[in-house]
């Protein structure tokens, strides 16, 4: 690992006399403009990953502004965090729609949309966050629905430890109707970098939509079914365990345009998600599985931009019901539940020192059936320019509130894997930040420092020599630094990001001898997404990440800091259009970090791909 490392910097200054010299006038003809379809992030360099079909959280695992803890590779299971958050804090919002599993925020991400029927991920705090998104206390990942296009493509790859993956996305469009349609089917399946690592995926998934001028409506149906094996998945007692999920979403969007940048936005959604969890996979555990949770969650949503005589408004209102049915999460006080918010927050705005000064101010109100009503002060002042090198500079206060999941609530208090909580209450977080964003030389860039005050936060933690892992209360302060930077060249396009974060943490007093999640985060990272067109046939793609880690007690391989790296070598044959080859060389110094303590890493591992895109 430490060898590893010592090469990356003389390998990253290779890649970049490489380009400087394809970037030289005259050296290559004009880069070929890579098809949109397949883009999924501008953020990220390497858009399909390594050992899996594209996934919504595929694009995330090198995001400057989030960051990804996996277990097996990041499509078989992950929790996503924003800004030092953990797993059930972070929020997923798709068109209107605010997203989740209400029995654990480990299948946040057990979506099962192809990444080619959304748009990039926008990683929203803030105002932006409180406003938009219900149900997640820190941060949300939002994809708005992508318009369907008349192309599609088939791709298919192999690779070590048995990887097989494939997947076949068209879409079509009625001309002059406004009607337009696409599926996508895709597969994949390997033994896994590591003893009883192995997974297969299935996903099927298929929209209609109506739409044009910028309005759309999208009526969308999808299923994926997940297996996947590891060795301490959830737990640190050195067990092979196991994951069955399967996931239905049916989905209706219909997002409005209006005059300006006034819109409406409105949408309904069901899903059920069915978890088959083993501890020991080889164990004999007869005809009822000990850990089988189903939870069955519908909702609406609606939101908007309206402005009314100068002054604009700013509305979110949701509204989802959702019911658990489960073999082990029997303890607790309540086996459904309803939850509403509603945000109203206005603005104005003024000329002023030659751009415009905003004011938002107003207010969001959650309520629940068992936990009573919350309300939440929102305010944010900005001043933006279109011209210079400073364009926006803001400073806000914002709060948001969130339920505890069924695994916390309705696990024995007593006795088992996981030890729940029938007392957890709401769950708040209150955020003070400034920002500010500009232009200098090509490049852009944002920066924000905030400081964070989390109440009640459920963390899971360990105590020595205790079976089980219990779901404590905390309260948490955490203050930190974002920094994203990007340019792009004729032949080189680059996006830098670095994240500072501080803890600390009142437990009130409870024997916590580690913590598996709150403690658990990147002191510093930083990350760096390069494309090298390094012909008009061949492009280098380089994403990478390096973290400090806070120690844990729980971790017991890779140490505290690590570098981790996917490397793609893309090729456009000549004389083939439409086909691409490809080679991805996934975690490429073979890291044994472990992004969840206790979890062993998946290690290094290569694929060979083909793609026909029309």
């Amino acid at each position: 690992m430490m060898r590893a490392q010592s090469l990356a910097p003389a390998f990253l200054a290779a890649l970049a006399w490489v380009c400087a010299g394809t970037g030289r006038a005259g050296a290559q003809p004009a880069p070929v403009s890579l098809p949109t379809v397949t883009v999924f992030s501008p953020s990220i360099a390497n858009q399909a990953p390594a050992a899996a079909f594209p996934m919504p959280v595929s694009a995330l695992r090198y995001e400057p502004l989030a960051d990804v803890e996996s277990r097996n590779i990041a499509e078989a299971q992950s929790d996503v965090t924003i800004r030092g958050d953990i797993f059930e804090n972070t929020g997923l919002k798709v068109g209107a729609l605010s997203l989740w599993d209400p029995q654990t925020g480990h299948y946040l991400m057990e979506l099962p949309v192809a990444p080619s029927m959304l748009g990039a991920p926008e990683i929203l705090t803030g105002l932006d966050h409180a406003l938009g998104a219900m149900n997640s206390e820190v941060g949300a990942v939002s994809y708005e629905w992508r318009p369907v296009r008349a192309a599609g493509f088939i791709s298919g790859a192999l690779g070590t430890d048995g990887l097989n993956r494939e997947e076949l996305y068209d879409g079509f469009a009625v001309p002059g109707s406004g009607w337009a349609a696409d599926a996508d089917v895709a597969h994949a399946e390997g033994n896994g970098t590591v003893q009883f690592g192995d997974f297969h995926f299935d996903r099927a998934d298929a929209r209609l939509e109506f739409g044009g001028g910028g309005n759309q409506t999208d009526l969308f149906a999808g299923y994926q079914a997940s297996f996947f094996g590891w060795p301490n998945l959830y737990t640190p007692f050195n067990s092979d365990e196991t994951e069955n999920l399967q996931t239905i979403l049916l989905a209706l969007n219909s997002r409005q345009k209006f005059s300006g940048d006034s819109f409406l936005e409105l949408g309904a959604f069901y899903r059920r998600n069915k978890d088959d969890y083993a501890f020991d996979r080889f164990a004999p555990v007869g005809p009822v599985h000990p850990f089988q949770h189903t939870t069955w969650m519908s909702g609406a949503a609606l939101g908007g931009r309206f402005d009314i005589g100068g002054i604009i408004l700013n509305i979110h209102a949701e509204a989802t019901t959702d019911s658990l049915r489960s073999t082990a999460l029997i303890y607790g006080p309540y086996h459904s539940e309803t939850l509403e918010k509603v945000a109203f927050v206005p603005e104005e705005s003024w000329a002023l020192d030659g751009g415009t000064l905003s004011l938002k101010a107003g207010a969001t109100l959650d309520n629940s059936n068992h936990l009573g009503t919350a309300w939440a002060p929102e305010v944010e002042l900005a001043q933006a320019w279109d011209n210079g090198v400073i364009r926006r500079i803001y400073g806000s206060y914002t709060m948001t509130t969130e339920v505890p999941s069924y695994t916390a609530l309705d696990s024995s208090p007593t006795s088992g894997l996981f030890l729940g909580n029938p007392n957890l209450g709401r769950e708040s977080s209150r955020n003070a930040e400034g920002g500010i964003s500009g232009v200098l030389s090509g490049w852009t860039a944002r920066a924000a420092l905030f400081y964070r005050w989390d109440d009640n936060l459920v963390d899971w933690t360990y105590q020595q020599n205790v079976f089980g892992r219990f779901a404590h209360p905390v309260d948490i302060q955490t203050s930190g630094l974002e920094l994203t930077v990007r340019r792009g060249w004729t032949y080189v396009a680059l996006v830098l990001g670095y994240t500072a974060l501080d803890k600390t943490a009142d437990y009130f007093g409870a024997p916590v001898t580690a913590s598996f999640y709150a403690l658990n985060y990147a002191r510093q990272r930083a990350t760096a997404a390069a494309l090298f067109h390094l012909t008009e046939s061949l492009d280098l793609r380089l994403d990478n990440v390096y973290r400090l880690q806070e120690p844990d007690a729980l971790r017991t391989q890779g140490g505290n800091d690590a570098l981790t790296s996917e490397l793609g070598l893309d090729y456009r044959p000549s004389g083939l259009t439409g086909w691409t080859l490809s080679l991805q060389i996934d975690n490429l110094w073979n890291s044994a970090f472990q992004a969840v303590p206790g979890v062993p890493a998946s290690r290094r591992q290569y694929s060979f791909g083909a793609r026909y895109g029309w």
